[in-house]
């Protein structure tokens, strides 16, 4: 915050130096904006209202229970993207399908949004970091129609722009639009945020690594013999690594970035195609990675270069410091 430079101002002159900037994408991105601090309020009240914390009672497509600040936040969300002539229709982790907004100026909308509205949410009750994960493309279908699902299905090479928010001990929002990674924390006392990390990037390697050691059962060999060598003593090469792992993954992979790690949520005998979403957490999250200096991939294939099939699609996903995804790489080609 030294230099006092605004979420606001940077994404103006992220534009601005871009020779076919028409401001659009900078509109979207205020939006975002606007409706992480209304979803912000909302999450800073957690334990005083008792009507915001809990499950619904319902489960979402993917059949996760959904937590009563998951459907505040989704539909918070769709609103604000809703209220933008820009967006022509938006894709939620929570919905069955996406939506195409009816309305004539949004058909005009020449990008569509897609969002996990609340990662992580199962922590929510007992006061854990959660986040919102987001990812901007331009729209294939011709401007003026309905948007239509091909829309939404396509590679991560597309993405114009990609972040998450971290609801943590402060709120901050983390941005790429294909200018490297940026966070700007938020001061509530003015509403405002500030740009606090410029710049950040993955160190080349790290001693983090994070997963859930509850699933090793049903880890493939390649995995199981990595955790074993993260697990080794070997100070010259500083080992034995740190295992942390929050279960919420802005987070796991927020604290990777900044300090230097691997976050690992492979394929599984129970899950041979994975858990996370594709769509709405394995390709924005890869993106950022890319931008950073980090590798994304899901043990076979760079994520961004998938080519999706489906909206909720699943995937293995493996992401962080090079020197350790490249290590984690021989030992599943050894495997």
């Amino acid at each position: 915050m030294a230099n006092f430079r605004t979420l606001g101002e940077h994404i103006i002159q992220s534009q601005a130096a871009s020779s076919n900037s028409t401001g659009e994408l900078t509109s979207i991105l205020s939006c975002i904006k606007l409706a992480t601090k209304v979803v912000n309020s909302e999450i800073n009240k957690a334990g005083l209202v008792d009507e915001i914390m809990g499950q619904m009672g319902n489960t979402n497509i993917q059949g996760e229970d959904q937590q009563k600040l998951d459907v505040y936040a989704n539909a918070k969300f769709i609103a604000a993207f809703k209220a933008r002539a820009q967006i022509c229709g938006v894709a939620s982790e929570e919905e069955d399908s996406f939506i195409a907004f009816e309305s004539e100026s949004c058909r005009g909308g020449k990008y569509v949004v897609l969002i996990d509205p609340l990662d992580g949410s199962s922590n929510i009750d007992v006061n854990v970091s959660i986040g919102t994960i987001f990812s901007i493309y331009r729209r294939v279908t011709p401007v003026g129609q309905k948007a239509e699902l091909k829309d939404f299905l396509q590679k991560g090479t597309e993405i114009v722009a990609a972040g998450y928010v971290i609801y943590g001990s402060s709120t901050m929002l983390v941005l790429s639009v294909g200018d490297g990674v940026h966070g700007f924390t938020f001061d509530p006392s003015i509403g405002v945020f500030f740009l606090s990390n410029e710049s950040i990037q993955f160190p080349q390697t790290g001693k983090i690594y994070s997963t859930n050691e509850g699933n090793y059962p049903f880890f493939s060999d390649g995995i199981k013999s990595y955790l074993q060598y993260c697990k080794a003593s070997d100070p010259a090469s500083g080992r034995p690594m740190t295992s942390r792992y929050i279960g919420s993954m802005v987070s796991d992979f927020h604290r990777n970035m900044i300090k230097g790690g691997i976050y690992l949520y492979p394929s599984t005998t129970t899950a041979p195609n994975g858990k996370l979403r594709l769509l709405y957490e394995c390709k924005p999250m890869a993106f950022l990675a890319e931008q950073a200096g980090g590798i994304a991939t899901d043990g076979k294939r760079r994520i961004l270069d998938i080519e999706p099939t489906e909206l909720h699609q699943r995937s293995p996903f493996i992401v962080g410091s090079p020197d350790l995804v490249n290590k984690v790489l021989e030992f599943l080609d050894e495997g």
